[in-house]
């Protein structure tokens, strides 16, 4: 009797930990079916990933704007991400695709992949411009225009290249300064496109990396993130060494975290994995991840929690003429007022607002005609980090101060220091507790600026808008250089 894939037993088809937005139509079908005519033919699992990535919401627009894969090696990631860019160039017709990997020997497999795959469809060979290889780069451009592009993240590479799709493989080794290049070439894409950055790895080695947030998030079931590990969950180091490694010898474990096990992984290969690789087993080839080292949860980690929590005091009132601070982060998706003043026994932030709500929305054409109103409180100082706008409340008859970076830089210290500095007798600032303006500290970390730093979201989940709008308002009353030279006008409530 002959056998067949369907008479060996097969890996775990579906992941421990699945969570992703309804949708109610999905390419993945498609995209399967179109990776099989270049020879590519696709495993259940594979099939999976890509049905529940790539559903639409009734907009046209993508149901995940992120996608994250945990699984371990050699199960097949790298045919589910030539499945996806394929579908990119040849189904969905994006025009910018930006494949990275961690090591330049990654992305340029991935490149001879790719071209492999083209070359033996004739029909997508046709389609195919050119071929171009050199300077550290590999990519293919159409006839259509339409381009892959292939980087290693280790040579800086990613600032400036706007992409529909962003893969990162290798993401277990992703750092906050590159995600912060790479979250810049999606903000272009973020309100007239449809972008998705997909994240495909396996556990990191380094306890705090910048990954273990969208765990949390996949693990929580975050909107527009489609999440899939097929790991076995944490490594518990309560439970001695010798006691973990007799688990591990427990093929059903190889069997629930490997979906490739039975089709491309062997389990005599596991054997002699572990063998080898002893505890190290444990990520390599059971998908575990190592107890988070980092700061609590994945936020608070410029101000503390319990910094930010000494701080509050919902009984603070702002005691003479506030200062006002507007920022507007690089892709103007948002604005915010900040507030900052004098109170009784320090200083007092908020963010701005009325009956209405916070002064914290959508968008900037607000912004110069909620100044107008706020003018009548006749402010100290009003600091704009956005010269736009700052021209536009200029026409408008407003005082201004244009914001440089180091009045940016001098803003953020001087919060930093009024909240959590080293020096207590600096620890002066209150806020009341807006939730707005918590979550924004909660999810802050710092940006390198010359020899110091400003404020940074972690993720695309957080907004650092409202702390960016209080520190500038913060900045304009503490420095009477930038101030106006008017008498001060009662305080009372905004309005």
């Amino acid at each position: 009797m002959t056998s067949s894939l369907l008479d060996v037993r097969r890996g775990s088809q579906t992941p421990r930990v699945s969570t992703h937005p309804t949708a109610g139509y999905t390419s993945g079908p498609d995209a399967a079916e179109l990776a099989e005519a270049a020879g590519l033919v696709l495993d259940p699992w594979q099939r999976y990933v890509l049905d529940h990535s790539l559903g639409e919401r009734p907009d046209g627009k993508w149901a995940a704007r992120e996608v994250a894969v945990w699984v371990p090696r050699q199960n097949g990631k790298g045919a589910l991400i030539e499945a996806r860019v394929l579908a990119g160039l040849f189904l969905l017709g994006e025009k910018r695709i930006l494949w990275s990997a961690h090591e330049y020997k990654t992305a340029q497999e991935g490149f001879l992949r790719i071209r492999e795959l083209i070359q033996s469809s004739p029909a997508f060979d046709a389609l195919v411009k050119r071929y171009w290889e050199g300077s550290g780069e590999q990519g293919v451009e159409l006839t259509t225009g339409q381009r892959l592009k292939f980087i290693a993240r280790s040579r800086g590479s990613g600032r400036g290249f706007s992409g529909d799709t962003i893969i990162l493989d290798e993401a277990q080794e992703l750092t906050l300064l590159q995600m912060k290049a790479l979250f810049s070439t999606m903000s272009a894409k973020s309100i007239h496109g449809n972008p998705q950055i997909w994240y495909l790895g396996t556990p990191p080695e380094d306890p705090a990396a910048w990954v273990y947030g969208i765990r949390k998030d996949g693990e929580a079931g975050k909107d527009r993130l489609a999440y899939f590990d097929w790991g076995l969950g944490e490594i518990d180091p309560t439970v001695p060494i010798r006691e973990r490694l007799k688990q591990y010898r427990d093929p059903e474990l190889w069997y629930q975290a490997n979906p490739g096990l039975g089709i491309r992984i062997s389990e005599e290969f596991c054997e002699d994995e572990l063998s080898r690789l002893h505890e190290g087993f444990a990520p390599e080839r059971l998908g575990m991840w190592l107890p988070y080292a980092g700061d609590e949860g994945t936020g608070w980690q410029v101000i503390g929690q319990a910094a930010w929590e000494a701080a509050l005091d919902d009984k603070s009132q702002i005691d003479g003429p506030p200062a006002f601070g507007v920022y507007v982060p690089p892709d103007r998706s948002y604005a915010a007022i900040g507030a900052a003043a004098a109170a009784r026994g320090g200083r007092h932030i908020e963010v701005t607002g009325n009956q209405h709500g916070l002064d914290y929305r959508p968008g900037v054409g607000w912004v110069v005609s909620r100044l107008l109103e706020l003018e009548k409180h006749k402010p100290s100082a009003v600091v704009i980090d956005d010269k736009a706008l700052a021209e536009e409340a200029e026409k408008a008859g407003l005082k201004v101060h244009r914001a440089n970076v180091a009045d940016v830089v001098t803003g953020c210290q001087l919060l930093f220091d009024g909240v959590a500095g080293p020096d207590p007798a600096t620890r002066d600032v209150r806020h009341i507790g807006q939730a707005e303006l918590t979550d924004a500290v909660r999810g802050a970390v710092k940006r390198d600026v010359g020899g110091s730093w400003a404020w940074q979201r972690r993720d695309l989940a957080s907004d650092v808008t409202p702390l960016a709008a209080v520190s500038l308002a913060l900045f304009g009353h503490s420095t009477k250089r930038v101030h106006r030279q008017q008498a001060a006008a009662p305080w009372a409530v905004y309005a």
